[in-house]
């Protein structure tokens, strides 16, 4: 029983360190990407706080695979060779967890958090080649630089349980944004709906033209005076491919 606690405050542990990390790397990358012509700083996230979930499960994904790597590449393969297999399959397990998490989005709350649709060889306009090559390079300097770290941090923190308390407390923040968030998603959602049932909303174009912060974004007066203007920001599946039909 102690041994699942414990794996389970590790596993926590590592999942908010990679939420973190991934909020603060998303946050610099949409700053100065193309897109941005006005080099904006925004939230890149759907929370409140500074954190990114998808990253999060991330960071668990690649912590277990570095920890189990000889499981994992079972080929008789080394040097460049063995690397190369292991950030392959890093890179795709990324990209499984990022198609899960834009599926869920999208079926779940008819709102797109990125848009890969004018990506070559995207599939529905979430996952694409590219960013799977970006996942690979990101978990090869997370193998590298990174795992080691979290290897040393985690020996400490199963040295120092008392700091598990921390982590609860940070959860507890966690979940609360994450409250925030869904009310915020189903009014978005009955608002989509209102116009498309098959509308899906482009939540970066809309944090990007409405300059969103994150005190106003969760306010009801807020969200009540600029619903008018949410319609410029439905964006309309023209194939059933882009966006599923929840008829």
């Amino acid at each position: 029983m102690i041994s699942i606690y414990r794996t389970f405050i590790v596993l926590a542990y590592i999942f908010f360190s990679g939420c973190i990390l991934g909020w603060f790397i998303e946050f610099f990358f949409r700053r100065f990407k193309k897109a941005n012509k006005e080099h904006v700083w925004y939230n890149p996230g759907f929370l409140t706080g500074p954190w990114l979930p998808i990253y999060g499960f991330g960071a668990m994904v690649l912590f277990v695979l570095s920890s189990f790597e000889q499981y994992v590449v079972k080929v008789c393969a080394s040097g460049a060779v063995y690397y190369l297999i292991m950030f392959l399959v890093m890179a795709l397990f990324m990209t499984l967890v990022e198609y899960i998490a834009g599926k869920i989005f999208i079926n779940g709350m008819h709102i797109k958090l990125w848009d890969y649709s004018k990506e070559w060889g995207n599939i529905q306009g979430i996952v694409c080649p590219k960013f799977t090559l970006y996942w690979g390079v990101l978990s090869a300097i997370y193998y590298f630089l990174l795992f080691p770290k979290f290897q040393m941090m985690v020996l400490w923190f199963i040295d120092h349980p008392w700091f598990s308390f921390t982590v609860g407390t940070v959860f507890g923040l966690f979940l609360v944004d994450f409250a925030f968030a869904v009310r915020l998603g189903a009014l978005l959602r009955k608002q989509a709906c209102s116009l498309d049932r098959k509308a899906a909303l482009d939540f970066q174009k809309l944090q990007g033209k409405l300059r969103m912060n994150s005190q106003s974004i969760h306010s009801k007066g807020f969200l009540e005076n600029k619903f008018d203007q949410f319609e410029d920001f439905i964006q309309r599946s023209p194939a059933a491919k882009d966006t599923p039909s929840h008829d």
